[in-house]
């Protein structure tokens, strides 16, 4: 049987429908933090509150084999704790290592833990796409607290034998998705102007939901995965102008990019001390994925114009 943390979640639910719904696992078990009106059909839900050190698993873990850990502080722009970094480490580290310790207690075969390339750092530079055995440089509060959990589980994984697969995307993104490319896409359901024309030379790596669920899937199934740690995206890299085209095409609403140097709007966003927006409309972030590639035998299975139409079918402006 599978138990599946963050169930209710973005990455979690999609990854409980599609377990459900493949039938070749022996039961699935949803954990959550309360109870739930529905699930789909087959699928046990498993009443454990938050993800906490002193949460206790023993009930939920009972007949589990393998454990997919969805559940986490996520990173949030504006985080209004005292001390943002204990604040992920409660969560983030000590609860998911409280969850790790039990499972390898309960008779767990294998943990897949679900990272984040922020482990890998914010930016790659032209041609130096992170890779998964990169040394981990993370720089905010939510990295560091992915990249400690990810230590601390391959220390329990050496002590008990359990195996632990390490999972890193970059920005989920699909029905029901938020955040920065929720905003994206109310900017082109408004048809605002933006001045991102010129934004053509970088480079993003994007994972569609349906992509990230079936490498999980995969790393279920094969013996290869243990141990080890996994990036993925959807194999194709694209500029900021590019994805706003495409999220414009697929949501029938043409994107209105007007041009302006990327060297002036560095310098509006420097005046406007808001560096992170520039990165993250102009920088590049861009994944290697060979090693997922060649060692699991994985192809990402959804295209980005379909994944682009998947995501923008639920969108309400």
């Amino acid at each position: 049987m599978i138990l599946v943390t963050g169930a209710t979640g973005f990455v979690g639910g999609a990854l409980v429908r599609r377990l459900a719904a493949d039938g070749t696992f022996n039961g699935v078990v949803a954990a959550v933090r309360r109870e739930v009106a529905f699930l789909p059909e087959g699928v046990r839900q498993a009443l454990v509150g938050d993800l906490l050190p002193p949460t206790k698993w023993e009930t939920a873990l009972l007949g589990i084999d393998v454990v997919v850990h969805c559940a986490a502080r996520v990173h949030v722009m504006h985080d209004d704790a005292s001390d943002p970094l204990d604040a992920y480490r409660i969560v983030n580290v000590d609860g998911t290592l409280n969850l790790a310790r039990q499972a390898a207690q309960a008779g767990v075969r294998r943990f897949v833990f679900i990272s984040s390339i922020k482990v890998n750092g914010e930016a790659t530079q032209p041609g130096r796409p992170f890779t998964a055995d990169d040394i981990p440089m993370p720089v905010d509060p939510y990295g560091v607290s992915k990249l400690e959990a990810e230590q601390g589980l391959q220390i329990i994984a050496a002590q008990t034998g359990m195996e632990v697969v390490i999972v890193r995307p970059p920005l989920v993104y699909g029905p029901g998705v938020k955040a920065n490319f929720e905003s994206m896409m109310r900017w082109l359901a408004r048809g605002l102007p933006l001045p991102l024309a010129a934004v053509t030379e970088n480079r993003r790596s994007l994972v569609a939901l349906d992509n990230l669920v079936d490498l999980v899937v995969t790393c279920l199934k094969y013996p290869a995965a243990a141990n080890q740690t996994f990036l993925v995206s959807d194999g194709e890299d694209i500029s900021t102008a590019d994805l706003l085209k495409r999220m414009g095409d697929a949501m029938g609403q043409p994107a209105r990019l007007l041009y302006m140097p990327p060297a002036l709007l560095k310098l509006g966003a420097t005046l406007l001390n808001k560096p992170g927006i520039y990165q993250r409309l102009c920088g590049s972030l861009q994944l290697d994925i060979t090693k997922t590639r060649q060692l699991l035998d994985w192809t990402p299975p959804v295209l980005v114009d379909e994944g682009l139409r998947c995501a923008v079918e639920d969108f309400r402006p």
